[in-house]
């Protein structure tokens, strides 16, 4: 019996032995982490000029302009010479601008690109308007210097066709007027380098940015048709979309989405790793009408068709895979989708167009001009004014008349002025494009707001891009996409708003610096009821949100406080959210506090499609891939699935691995002082399938540095690491966690 009992100590000794060994060794090796950009890098917030007339004007981006091959006017002619010479081909009979003809946007106009003896080659030909602003080059962004660019079509056997770059630059260097260029720009002999680095400062030349639209940003309001107007609020409404992949000013961004054109070509898959199969650059859509046919296979015609496609889904209507969250399909009348191709007339610019030389050094032929009905369709098209802005005045105060339009008033005023709308009912949708406008609702005898009905057709009540914009006192019921959308500004202040029934989101302001929101309601949306997306220093406080699918939601935005707010009955009370392939790359430095989360148990009812029609009912708080954000003072109860919840996005299962471009992890936040009363208690059948005993609080055990000081609140795991907790302590609880979550998931 003795000896029993020695080789039961001796094990149970050698268990504990062999437990503190692995703890150790987890408590050593390094935690996962996450890389966090530079914050110059983030992405959050307004571009808007400061000051300015309208909220429309951004910031162009740094150009790709390296520090070894700075811009000069030499050097962008002799660029422009090599860009019209065949000499730079195999058999001297094409040019660069073959294929990227300058009257046609500089593309082709061909439905993909064609080689010398006619051999079809995979992709169409994008145009060079602004590439200076691009940092990925190619459909799948396999480069990203237009320097190293040059060399691809040069010594493509199905371009120009340079089997040997050394013969090349001998050719050129034996030419008379290209060695005295070349002397001058470089003080050196022709090289393949400069040849390169020539070409590339030419193509920085070519910058578009005068056109209508430009025109109108910069307050001269008659530069855009009444139909280029419409089409510009579609543009950027919830319903179409456009402005989230084409935002102002270049009209492009240097991320990669799947769309789902037809094709078996792997876009950014056959470039990268964990590139998404199917995924393309989104160009810019400066002189667009030049450039048809469209997309990266030239499978559209038109703009008209472009337009079909997307309200259609894209390919959603075709079963394609991973179809990018913002194609979600919508509803446009004939006259809306001709409204909208119009905006995209007005984004017309070829002032800035080089001179085509009719001679080059070599004596080949220069490439001809080829006509290109669209430049005198814009030109048709294109017909706004250039009154300019209007005189300088002191603000005044403009009151909506008996039989006005609310937007008829908009249209009378000038930055500064207030615009007062009686009680009544207005069925209309309302864009404020004007900076340092107050839009205020003036309630009857009753204390009942105005009204903005949009009868389930209009797509928003108020759309706006002015900066420092004041909106309160209304009631806005029945649009299809969004209550008060503001896009792209800094300063908006929103307060005392009733917005029911408004399709995605109720409050939206998205990628704007410097957002009130207070004292909202709103009810029955399909979406969040208060949006923030992509913002920066943002206030959402004292609002009631009930009946929507997400009461409040920070997404993708830095500089957060929400509190005092009440979020009952929802599908889920607020989300704190980092999501992938958005222009924000970061989700950080949230404090959520003093709100009352309650019964967020409805049924979800998100349109199908998108990421949110995904989220489990019955969550009070979930803090998705955020970082340093603060939860305390809440209190939360009768949430079915769990009360707090704190995931990676890898957790999730939402997210294709391929399509996270952003840390996946939660890290930092610190959840503490709550109060919790029968949380957890029916948890949705995605946590009941997991086997996962809820409560409280639910944690995926991903993150470094994620703190819970919770003293009377049940969870998973039921051991939280807290603020007491040392470094190497928490490192190895967090290495065990995520290795043990692993094997059971």
């Amino acid at each position: 019996m003795k000896t029993l009992l020695k080789w039961v100590v001796r094990l149970g000794l050698g268990l504990v032995l062999l437990l503190a060994a692995i703890f150790l060794v987890a408590a050593v090796m390094p935690a996962a982490a996450d890389t966090v950009p530079d914050p110059a890098d983030y992405g959050a917030g307004a571009k808007s000029v400061q000051p300015s007339y309208s909220g429309l004007q951004r910031e162009f981006p740094a150009t790709n302009e390296p520090a070894d091959n700075p811009t000069t006017d030499d050097k962008a002619l002799l660029g422009r010479l090599l860009f019209f010479d065949p000499v730079l081909s195999q058999n001297n009979d094409i040019a660069c601008a073959s294929c990227h003809n300058p009257n046609l946007g500089f593309s082709d106009g061909k439905t993909v690109a064609t080689g010398p003896d006619g051999t079809p080659l995979t992709r169409n030909t994008p145009g060079l308007w602004n590439v200076a602003y691009a940092q990925n080059l190619f459909w799948d962004g396999r480069l990203d210097s237009l320097e190293a660019q040059v060399e691809f079509p040069l010594t493509h056997p199905h371009e120009m066709g340079v089997d040997d770059t050394a013969a090349l630059v001998a050719e050129l260097a034996a030419i008379p007027e290209y060695e005295q260029l070349f002397e001058a720009v470089y003080d050196d002999a022709v090289t393949l380098d400069n040849i390169e680095k020539s070409l590339a400062a030419f193509q920085r030349t070519l910058i578009s940015n005068n056109s209508p639209f430009d025109q109108y940003a910069a307050g001269n309001f008659e530069a855009l048709t009444a139909q280029q107007r419409r089409g510009l609020a579609l543009f950027r409404s919830g319903a179409t979309r456009c402005f989230e992949c084409h935002a102002a000013p270049t009209f492009a961004s240097d991320t990669f989405r799947v769309v789902g054109v037809p094709s078996d070509d792997p876009g950014r898959a056959g470039v990268v790793n964990d590139g998404l199969t199917g995924a393309f650059k989104v160009p810019s859509l400066r002189n667009v009408v030049l450039t048809a046919p469209y997309m990266h296979n030239g499978s559209l015609a038109t703009l008209e068709d472009v337009v079909d496609f997307y309200a259609e889904g894209g390919g959603r209507a075709h079963g394609a895979d991973n179809v990018d969250v913002f194609v979600n399909g919508f509803e446009l009348n004939a006259q809306e989708r001709a409204d909208l191709a119009s905006f995209l007339y007005a984004l017309t610019d070829e002032s800035q167009m080089p001179e085509v030389p009719t001679a080059v050094p070599s004596g080949l032929p220069v490439v001809a001009p080829q006509p290109n009905p669209a430049r005198e369709l814009a030109a048709q098209i294109n017909i706004g004014g250039s009154s300019g802005q209007n005189a300088a005045r002191e603000p005044m105060t403009i009151r909506v008349q008996p039989g006005e339009s609310i937007q008829t008033a908009v249209d009378r005023a000038q930055p500064g002025d207030t615009i007062e709308v009686p009680y009544g009912t207005y069925h209309e949708r309302v864009v404020v494009d004007l900076s340092d406008i107050t839009l205020i609702g003036v309630p009857n005898d009753a204390g009942e707001w105005p009204i903005l009905d949009g009868e389930e057709v209009l797509t928003e009540g108020i759309i706006s891009s002015g900066n420092n914009f004041r909106v309160g006192n209304f009631t806005v019921r029945n649009y299809t996409d969004n209550g008060v959308l503001v896009e792209g500004v800094t300063g908006v202040h929103f307060h005392d708003i009733y917005a029911e029934n408004v399709g995605t989101y109720g409050i939206y302001p998205v990628q704007s610096s410097n957002v009130l929101v207070e004292r909202m309601e709103v009810t029955g949306v399909d979406d969040a009821g208060i949006y923030a997306g992509q913002c920066e220093n943002v206030t959402v406080r004292d609002s009631v949100v009930y009946g929507n699918v997400i009461g409040i939601e920070l997404e993708n935005t830095v500089g957060g406080e929400v509190y005092n707010n009440h979020a009952h009955d929802n599908t889920l009370g607020i989300l704190i959210v980092l999501l992938p392939q958005l222009t924000s790359k970061v989700s950080r430095e949230t404090k959520i506090y003093d709100n009352v989360l309650e019964n967020n148990n409805l049924a979800n009812f998100g349109r199908a499609g998108s990421t949110v029609s995904i989220l489990p009912p019955g969550v009070g708080l979930l803090l998705l891939a955020t970082d340093h954000a603060e939860a305390y003072n809440n209190q939360l109860a009768g949430n079915k699935t769990s009360g707090v919840a704190v995931f990676s996005l890898t957790g999730s299962g939402a997210f294709d691995k391929n399509e996270i471009d952003v840390g996946p992890l939660p890290e930092y936040n610190w959840v503490h002082d709550n109060s919790y009363e029968n949380n957890g208690y029916d948890p949705d059948k995605f946590i009941k399938d997991m086997g996962i005993p809820v409560g409280d609080i639910l944690w995926d055990g991903s993150g470094q540095g994620n703190r819970f000081n919770e003293d009377n609140a049940t969870s998973f795991p039921p051991l939280l690491p807290g603020t007491g907790w040392p470094g190497f302590v928490q490192r190895g609880y967090g290495n065990l966690l995520t290795w043990v979550i692993g094997l059971v998931a």
